[in-house]
Formats: structure tokens, sequence, C-alpha cells
């Protein structure tokens, strides 16, 4: 078993970036070469700005390629719990921006020609207690009457063909979903974002920010640039920039520790067996799982398995026995079959668990995706893009609200706390 990502791994490697000290002066400086800050750098440089990526460690390091490969519409909330945290208005545009973004991924990658087995299969919203039904079928007359008519409530004697389990006792499919693989998504960003003529420095940690009279100073280990503009695009990963460049957004941004594991290849046999749908799937506990199949039939299968902010592997192999034991009462049928990859990622969790995007402490940002930001990261960074070129345009996040946590400075103390809370509410629901 290798304790590495699977995208990372069977995708070929980002080589277009600058091998030359970091220098000069840009347009627009972006931080973190995720999702985000590769598709802010791809509409910039497509639109002929000047524009430099300065990454902590090489190209989709972070969650970009440490995710679960989902491409999910939908928010990480109920659609009657985001109208009222949201107003029916911001809560139909987020949700409907998600559709978009996906329509966008896709777009791009037919535009740039990214081979990367993207698929519009469905996803399920699997209903793990015979107590979530009610509720979930109240979401979905709401969601499929108000803002996504492309939803379908599925029984449980539906879904025999659809998932292998019988732990299952309802599900929402979500027809406009997809997935993809993740690493050859990222890395095929970044090379169209080089090859329309963004600079890319990897290995470039920021160590300092600083006002100049044109603009800001970034420095890294590699050597120093200038920029008339700053995009912020690390998300969870901003907690681990104990400088002040970041610091904004170490008090606003949780992260928490995300965990996944991938089979060995699966025969066609049981494939039939345990996931003859071939669609995206996540369930319904607050402590869940999801789950797909990769390029290649391995099953892809992620949780929170232990609320911590640790990404190592000794955090991994815990974390991965875990899920091995959720994989096997979910699928008996994985009981005896090899596990060949298991890592874990930090994902970006704000308070409310909704996404933010604007201005702050002298930079643009996008950020806080709670889990679902690979569909809605790309849609994002275009409009970062726009917003350092001067372009008015609205998002549905604008004006809203982002305080800090109280007592959080980065380093989440009290995620074991929130752990037991929602450990409880899913054993009482």
């Amino acid at each position: 078993m290798q304790f590495a990502s699977y995208w990372h791994e069977t995708a070929a490697p980002f080589e277009a970036g600058c091998p030359a000290p970091v220098s000069g002066h840009f347009d627009v400086v972006i931080i973190g070469a995720g999702f985000t800050g590769l598709s802010a750098a791809h509409s910039l440089a497509k639109a002929g700005v000047s524009v430099a990526i300065l990454e902590a460690e090489h190209v989709g390091a972070g969650a970009s390629g440490r995710n679960g490969g989902h491409l999910n519409n939908g928010l990480a909330h109920d659609f009657a719990s985001a109208k009222s945290h949201l107003g029916a208005t911001r809560a139909q545009a987020l949700y409907q921006a998600y559709d978009h973004s996906i329509d966008v991924i896709e777009e791009l990658i037919e535009a740039e020609g990214i081979q990367c087995d993207f698929r519009r299969s469905g996803k399920l919203k699997l209903a793990s207690k015979p107590s979530h039904v009610a509720a979930m079928k109240a979401n979905f007359e709401l969601l499929n009457k108000e803002v996504d008519p492309e939803t379908r409530w599925l029984d449980r004697s539906e879904l025999k063909d659809e998932v292998g389990s019988d732990r299952f006792h309802g599900a929402i499919l979500y027809g406009k979903s997809a997935m993809m693989h993740m690493g050859r998504y990222v890395c095929g960003l970044a090379q169209a974002a080089q090859r329309h003529g963004a600079t890319i420095w990897e290995n470039a940690p920021v160590t300092a920010r600083s006002k100049t009279a044109k603009g800001w100073q970034l420095d890294t280990m590699r050597g120093s640039l200038t920029a008339d503009r700053v995009i912020a695009a690390t998300g969870a990963y901003s907690a681990q920039v104990k400088t002040a460049p970041l610091g904004f957004f170490r008090r606003r941004i949780i992260p928490v520790g995300s965990f996944i594991v991938a089979t060995r290849p699966l025969s066609q046999i049981e494939v039939a067996e345990i996931m003859p749908g071939n669609r995206t799937c996540v369930t319904s506990l607050n402590i869940g799982n999801y789950f797909r199949l990769s390029p290649d039939n391995r099953l892809i299968f992620g949780g929170r398995a232990r609320f911590s902010a640790d990404s190592n592997q000794r955090s991994d192999a815990k974390s991965g026995a875990i899920l091995r034991e959720s994989m096997s009462e979910i699928f008996p049928q994985t009981q005896n079959i090899a596990i060949d990859y298991c890592w874990g990622g930090l994902v970006g969790m704000t308070k409310d668990r909704f996404p933010r995007a604007g201005e702050a402490d002298g930079m643009i940002y996008g950020m806080g995706y709670s889990g679902h930001g690979a569909q809605f990261s790309t849609l994002l960074g275009q409009k970062l893009a726009n917003k350092a070129m001067g372009v008015k345009e609205d998002t549905p996040l604008d004006g809203l609200n982002w305080p800090t946590i109280p007592a959080h400075s980065g380093q989440p103390w009290f995620l074991p706390l929130v752990g037991l809370w929602f450990g409880l509410k899913d054993r009482l629901s």
C-alpha cells in the first residue's frame, strides 16, 4: 500500500514550472496553485494580463490533488437550511452557480484538450438510516420544485441497480453531477495557464508580504517579486503559513483532515456487485462517507475518519484503518480486496460551511469551500480574475459576512470536541 494520493501517482506531473529565481513585476500574483489559483491564472493570461503563481509545494499539492474526485452539484447544506441561512435569492443563486461551475469545467476541458476522464455520472445522496428518509424526501421536493428539476428521488428498491449494499434506505439523484481524474485536470489546467503566458513557481512558499508604492512585494525562499494585485487561493493550507501574509484567513478557516483509500482495480464482476450505477455517492450521516469508481475501476472511498488537522503518514494510516472498516461494513464484498493507496488532505471549512470570496487585507480571495470545492473553484477562480482586472461582476458570495472564529488562530484545538458532537448526533438521529 502506498501512502500517496492516487491522483498524484497516476497523473503526469506538471513540468513547466519556472526554474529561475522568483523575480520581476507582474500585474497580478496568485498564492496557491490549486484549482482556484490556476483557473484565475488561466483567465488572466488569456486576457493578456501578466500573472505569476507562487506555490509552496507543487501544482495540485493541496486539496485539489487530495480530494475524492467528485464534481457534485448542490451545496454542503440541504436547500431548506441554505435558504434559512442565506435567504431564498442568494441560496438559489449559489446553488445555480455550483451547477454552472460544472459546465465551465466541461467547456474548459474541451477548449484546452485536457485528458482527465470527465464524465457526467450523476450523484447519489444516500439515506444512511430509515429516520433520515422523511427529511431527505422533503429536501428533494423543495429542490426539485424551486431550483433543480433534474433531481429525482429513488426508493430503497431502486438502489439495487445503483449500489451493491443493503445499508441505504433511499436516495436523491442529482443528475448534473460529474466526476474526473483530479490529478490530470489540475496538471492540465496548469499547463494551459502556462501555455497562455502565466509564470508558475513551485517550491516557493510566501514568507512575507509588504506594501510598495505601486502595489505589493512578496518574498519567498527563492526570491522576491512585486505585483499590482494579489490573489490568495490557499484554502485550508492558509493555516500552514505562520507568518503575517495569510493571517486574515488563518483566523477564519478551519483546516479539517479528510482521508481516502483506493482499492486495487476491480474486475468487471466486482464492479457489477459493488458499484453497478457508477455514480458519485455520499451518505447522509454527519460523519459519513463518499465513494466512486476511478477510471481504472478502483473503489475510491473517503470520509472524515478522524476529526484532526493532521495530514502525515502516521495519521493517514490510522484513518485508513478506520475507512477500511467502514468500507467493509457498507460493502462486505470488499473485505478481502487489497488497498493500493491511502492518503489524507485538509479541507478548508468555514464556520457556516459556505465558501467566501471578496477582498480583504489588500488581497482578493476565494476559499472556504468546506468539502465542495472541486466543482466550484474553477468558476470562482474566473470570477477572481475578473475582479483583479476591474471587471464588475456579481457573485452569490458578495457581501457575505465572514467573522473570525473565537479562540481560533489557525490550529483547530476544538476539532475532537466537534467530532464527539457530530458522532453523538449520528447515533441519536
